[in-house]
């Protein structure tokens, strides 16, 4: 039987590579697709010596063609990170909205089930703890977040539509903060930026008093549960992290201990719209999905250490043999 096919928007992108590799891993035929504003190439390189995989350097705010049959279409084609959407919004509201659009009209054309990868940040600085999806957020449309916070909801909105006007099937996860190897050590979200700090002997960065919270879920973990929900016969957003909480305070304390930093600390003001909560209720990933993280933070950031420890440029002082 010839493979199933699917394409993965973002696919050289920290969240997109990793779907690539599992869906190959599954027996699939993979087609990434990213214009690499904010991808890599390095993170799929191990895959273009593979039959089955391709690669299209493409914007998906731009009209997308792909040749031959589609099974399931994944978008993860985003700017994912403050430092990223603030310095291109447009960019951003772009890929959300006309991307979005887009990739549904490839799946209609296609009849293949579309998966979108929404977002914690729809819930914008929440008023409800922890967050389940029947939560409708609390979110500053004119905000500097904005940009990316509403590309993400009108992007459920039109997907939600074309699933109700036209029987499309499409699922909508909400991605919770994820860590892992390939992340960008310049994105500016907290695991990169305190792992990068720690690993030069640098004081770690604190927006805040630093006791907001986040909770961070392990990428094999969220790459299993995305999985699982496209497979699924659910429509309806799902959320998707590791419910375990921690203040950021407590994690510059963890980070350091892991790495062997001196704890130094540098408070910086916290940025406009941080939401000061963060955690999702997974209630609904354990009904529907059967879906639970498996791997705790202590293990998860021992891997993304090692991967770490190869590309920051460590100072000749803090070399351990």
């Amino acid at each position: 039987m010839a493979r199933k096919r699917v394409l993965v928007t973002g696919g050289a992108g920290f969240l997109g590579s990793h779907l690539c590799d599992r869906f190959i891993a599954e027996g699939y035929h993979v087609i990434a697709m990213d214009n690499l504003i904010t991808g890599n190439l390095e993170n799929i390189e191990h895959l273009f010596k593979l039959e089955q995989f391709e690669f299209y350097h493409h914007d998906v705010s731009k009209f997308v063609h792909v040749p031959g049959k589609l099974d399931y279409i994944l978008h993860f084609a985003s700017p994912a990170s403050p430092i990223d959407y603030l310095k291109i919004p447009i960019q951003t509201l772009k890929v959300g909205s006309l991307g979005t659009h887009n990739l549904l009209g490839l799946a209609m054309a296609k009849k293949a089930r579309m998966l979108i990868a929404s977002t914690s940040e729809v819930y914008g600085d929440p008023l409800v703890h922890p967050q389940s999806e029947d939560y409708w957020g609390n979110v500053n449309p004119v905000g500097p977040r904005g940009c990316y916070d509403e590309a993400k909801r009108f992007q459920e909105a039109m997907t939600m539509a074309y699933q109700m006007h036209h029987g499309l099937e499409t699922r909508i996860v909400r991605i919770f903060n994820t860590y892992g190897p390939r992340m960008r050590l310049d994105d500016g979200r907290v695991l990169p930026a305190f792992l990068s700090q720690a690993l030069r002997g640098e004081p770690l960065s604190i927006f805040g008093d630093g006791s907001q919270t986040r909770s961070f879920c392990y990428v094999d973990d969220l790459v299993e549960g995305i999985y699982r929900l496209l497979l699924s016969d659910y429509h309806m957003p799902v959320n998707i992290g590791n419910p375990s909480e921690i203040t950021i305070r407590q994690f510059a304390e963890e980070i350091c201990k892991l790495t062997g930093a001196e704890l130094n600390i540098e408070y910086q003001p916290l940025p406009t719209d941080d939401p000061q909560k963060r955690q999702p209720d997974i209630s609904k990933a354990r009904e529907v999905l059967g879906w639970e993280p498996k791997v705790d933070r202590a293990e998860g950031l021992q891997r993304t250490l090692e991967y770490f420890k190869q590309k920051v440029k460590v100072p000749a002082e803090r070399m351990v043999n």
